[in-house]
């Protein structure tokens, strides 16, 4: 979440009870009720996730959460549980500032247990206040990872005053804490001579041992920074590190804000990957891919440019979508990328319904990888299936297809006012061979890659699976997700 928020987020308060917050460490807060459902277990039903959740929404409720009001969610596997860490948000309730805890056998049901903190960071707090600043009543953007046996969580902290942030790190033991304050990664302050915005942190090692975190938001781009690996703080303290991606604020050419990035090495292509959200939370929120060979980039797009030039890049694997008799899903940016532990990697994100875009729901989606070393990612959420193939005589039949084709052209920045939802087209896979009824669109399968070569001139490469159509309810149904020949999503469910 970038620093421009600071200012809806007080609109908001004001408008829908808004605020950004949260509590202390799993103990009840004395306001809270017990929990009514001891063990959710019992009576979960995958059918009762819902696109809003006005009934459970109340901080008296939040023992009910489960995958409700989460914003900027960070996952790590520890032993065989998930646990998710998120910023201090919720739909028309105030939330006490520590951010929230989750945990999850499947990435389906989750349970909320607690929070980090009991309240503001006091590390944070106070430089923040040292500047003349007045911090924000909520933690944004938090980033976990495992170090040996130690937990490390990153928060960040934003003020009053634009740009004065701050990237602070608590330790535990466990998932679930005690955390214990530990310092201030890197700052920014409210002047001119700031590189970019002190928040949005995300780690990674890399295959030498070298920690690094990247961070940054709107300003000036995504900042690399080393990090010293016995304490996890800046190798060089008071360094702000170097910049390896950038879009750019141009007028009206392009939107520019870029923040929340994500960075993951997969071993498979022996290549680590940038992940990027674009543009506003409320608007046309969506999420970049760029790759290096070396975490110190340069990262590359599809089409081969470098991220940290000032240009929009490809592909763009997530954006706000819309299938057939659903108010769509926008926000689905600033996302964490994470790995089961056997090479599956998956990528998580908050999604909005169109029908009113204060609501939060986690989404968790697997991850695939084109034959060439890119990133897609499934159309619909995981739903604990079975992963049995989908032979060929079962793929005829009619599908919604959606092309994730927005691309900024000159003067958008005047039109950045909707989510600009990707919407979804009919697709007919015949089994003649054709598409859509016309002879010189064919289609040919060598599971699980689905190739659609069109008459005119397109062709699509898609990931073929089993998965569940959340907008219907439908418990099972087949799944395309892919690149075409020039870098664009492409997506597909069945629907007959």
């Amino acid at each position: 979440m970038s620093k421009h928020v600071v200012h809806i987020v007080f609109a908001l308060t004001i408008l829908l009870s808004m605020v950004l917050g949260a509590c202390g460490k799993g103990d009840m807060p004395p306001e809270i009720d017990p929990p009514i459902i001891t063990n959710p277990t019992d009576s979960f039903d995958i059918n009762s996730i819902n696109d809003t959740y006005l009934d459970v929404s109340s901080i008296n409720q939040v023992y009910k959460w489960g995958p409700y009001n989460v914003h900027d969610p960070s996952i790590i596997k520890s032993g065989d549980t998930y646990y998710c860490y998120s910023t201090d948000a919720a739909y028309g309730t105030a939330v006490k500032p520590g951010i929230q805890i989750r945990k999850s056998k499947d990435l389906v049901e989750w349970e909320f247990v607690g929070w980090v903190f009991d309240q503001l960071p006091a590390q944070g707090k106070a430089f923040i206040q040292g500047k003349g600043g007045t911090p924000v009543d909520g933690l944004w953007a938090p980033e976990i990872i495992q170090v040996g046996s130690e937990y490390r969580l990153y928060y960040s902290l934003a003020s009053s005053l634009p740009r004065l942030s701050v990237i602070g790190l608590a330790t535990a033991s466990s998932p679930l804490g005690p955390w214990t304050e530990r310092g201030l990664v890197v700052t920014s302050l409210n002047n001119a001579d700031v590189h970019t915005n002190a928040i949005d942190p995300s780690l990674i090692v890399d295959n030498s041992g070298r920690h690094w975190m990247f961070y940054g938001s709107s300003w000036d781009g995504i900042y690399l920074l080393e990090i010293n690996p016995s304490s996890g703080l800046a190798n060089s303290p008071g360094n702000k590190g170097v910049r390896v991606a950038h879009r750019g604020f141009t007028g009206n050419t392009i939107n520019g804000n870029i923040e929340g990035a994500e960075v993951i090495y997969n071993p498979q292509f022996g290549k680590y990957y940038l992940f990027i959200a674009y543009d506003w939370l409320e608007t046309k929120y969506n999420v970049r891919v760029g790759r290096s060979d070396s975490p110190e980039g340069p990262f590359y797009d599809f089409n081969g440019q470098d991220v940290n030039e000032l240009s929009d890049n490809a592909p763009m694997i997530l954006a706000p979508y819309q299938f057939a008799g659903h108010s769509g899903w926008q926000g689905v940016s600033h996302p964490t990328v994470f790995e089961d532990g056997n090479g599956q990697f998956y990528i998580a994100h908050q999604g909005r319904p169109g029908v009113d875009h204060y609501f939060m729901v986690l989404h968790n989606r697997k991850i695939h990888w084109t034959q060439d070393g890119w990133s897609i990612v499934s159309p619909e959420r995981v739903a604990g299936l079975e992963e049995i193939p989908v032979s060929e005589n079962e793929l005829s039949g009619n599908y919604e297809q959606i092309i994730l084709g927005y691309q900024v052209v000159p003067g958008f920045a005047d039109t950045q006012t909707s989510p600009n939802f990707q919407t979804s087209i009919p697709l007919e896979v015949l089994a003649n061979g054709t598409l859509n009824n016309d002879p010189g669109s064919t289609w040919s399968y060598n599971a699980p890659w689905l190739t659609l070569n069109w008459s005119n001139g397109y062709t699509d490469v898609l990931h073929v699976e089993r998965g569940r159509d959340w907008e219907n309810k439908v418990t099972s149904t087949i799944l395309f997700s892919g690149l075409n020949n020039v870098g664009t999503a492409i997506w597909a469910k069945k629907i007959n």
